[in-house]
């Protein structure tokens, strides 16, 4: 039996890499986060979309939780999912333990 051990390590790039500017799409744009549930999910989710706020000149202006009764393993409020779609043009969700 043959054996073969990669290295982690890898190659490193020798030039900068430019990403792709998403600022004007969403500039002056709503964020709204929506809580799934998991602990420290709001906080996390919350304190992510100001930053991103502050760094495309937008507002975060819903923050809201799957509906009422909701937990990490139900699904969100239908209602809650349409006032998100009306209401903010970017939402950030999720986080895991």
């Amino acid at each position: 039996m043959n054996m073969k051990i990669h290295s982690p390590e890898g190659e490193l790039l020798e030039e900068a890499v430019q990403l792709s500017s998403t600022t004007p799409l969403l500039s002056g744009g709503k964020i709204g986060v929506l809580d799934n549930g998991k602990p420290n999910a709001n906080l996390l989710l919350t304190k992510v979309a100001e930053v991103l706020a502050e760094r495309i000149d937008a507002t975060v202006s819903l923050v809201t939780g799957k509906g009422e009764r909701a937990n990490a393993a139900t699904a969100c409020n239908p209602q809650v999912v349409g006032m998100l779609a009306e209401e903010v043009q970017l939402v950030l969700t999720g986080s895991a333990d």
